[in-house]
């Protein structure tokens, strides 16, 4: 299986984040990435392959330009005005409610203003090379998508930082480009056919249900810890089956509190069969691996072997798949947990 890689992760390199109300070091680190694909490379079925520079256009015919832009300079900007800072979180989020009764917003012109009006949240910090490895991960997951439109079968993008939490308009939840929707718009495009992405990480891929949630021409299916528990927590829901002519191409599946290997195959097993009813050209799998049943940062109860069950049911579909890392914390499994997943979908 073809593996695309590119160092450039490496540039976001946060040493602390702001989580349940402390400072702590982050969950989403370079380790993570680098224990996949130091597990990887020790197998000589994955070929590994650096990614095309791609630019900034696929990723502005998802998200807002204005994001694309602050996320480009946003940093040095802070920098500027605040020496001495490394990691750049918010002071004070952007709400409608701020302005109620009144015209819409704009974008601030103090920096401090700016970072909250294009994030959601108090987890993803900027630091001085996350715009360069975001750039990064986008072009890893469209070169891994280029590779299975060429004739591979299955490709496995290594995407860090990952993408699914970023919305059109907002980076958050260690997220600041939505990966999978930058290559799912862009099959969707530029073929003419259906995608489906079909998201597995314990955490509701929010930003690619938004981007998609009034479309036909890409389905969005998530399996995903119950959000009346588990982050986003306002998103997620079974009842949100899309909007418009997207009606019905959105499909939720939150699952409870430690869901086992054979709970949470059994629902991706549904969870399949409405993928095979779309009848999509091309699949594009978010992986998370923080369904584990140690992660630290999950609900969830899935072992190695669950992994490889559940890749085996992707697999089933027979469809060309592309493969997009997402999430997964803990570090000292996440390679093992990666290698199962896709030994399942390959075999």
């Amino acid at each position: 299986m073809k593996v695309v890689y590119t160092p450039a992760h490496l540039l976001h390199d946060p040493h602390v984040e702001f989580e349940t109300s402390t400072a702590h070091a982050p969950w989403e680190h370079i380790g993570r990435a680098e224990a996949i694909r130091e597990t990887l490379q020790a197998d000589q079925q994955f070929d590994f392959l650096e990614p095309s520079t791609w630019g900034t256009s696929p990723i502005e015919a998802v998200h807002n330009p204005g994001l694309v832009r602050f996320l480009a300079e946003g940093w040095r900007q802070y920098a500027a005005a605040h020496p001495g800072v490394r990691e750049v979180v918010p002071d004070v989020f952007y709400r409608p409610a701020l302005r109620d009764k009144m015209s819409a917003g704009r974008e601030p012109q103090a920096i401090n203003g700016r970072v909250g009006y294009w994030c959601f949240e108090t987890t993803t910090p900027l630091t001085e090379g996350t715009y360069q490895a975001a750039l990064g991960a986008v072009d890893t997951a469209l070169t891994s998508t280029r590779l299975v439109l060429d004739g591979e079968h299955h490709a496995y993008g290594l995407c860090r930082p990952p993408g699914h939490h970023a919305t059109a308009d907002l980076y958050g939840g260690y997220c600041f480009f939505n990966n999978a929707a930058v290559a799912a718009n862009y099959v969707a495009t530029t073929t003419g056919s259906k995608v489906t992405v079909l998201d597995v990480d314990y955490h509701h891929g929010n930003g690619t249900q938004q981007i998609f949630y009034d479309r036909d021409d890409v389905q969005y299916v998530s399996l995903h810890g119950d959000p009346a528990r588990a982050y986003p927590y306002s998103i997620g829901f079974a009842d949100e089956t899309g909007a418009g002519r997207g009606l019905g191409c959105n499909r939720n599946y939150p699952l409870p509190a430690r869901a086992d290997d054979d709970l949470f195959v059994a629902t991706l097993a549904d969870a399949c069969e409405q993928v095979a009813a779309f009848d999509p050209a091309l699949l594009i799998v978010s992986l998370g691996l923080d369904t584990y049943i140690t992660d630290p940062i999950c609900y969830l109860a899935v072992t190695t072997e669950g992994m490889r069950r559940s890749g085996a049911a992707v697999g089933e579909l027979g469809l060309p798949t592309v493969v997009l890392q997402e999430g997964g914390y803990d570090v000292s499994a996440l390679g093992a947990n990666v290698h199962a997943w896709l030994s399942g979908l390959a075999c």
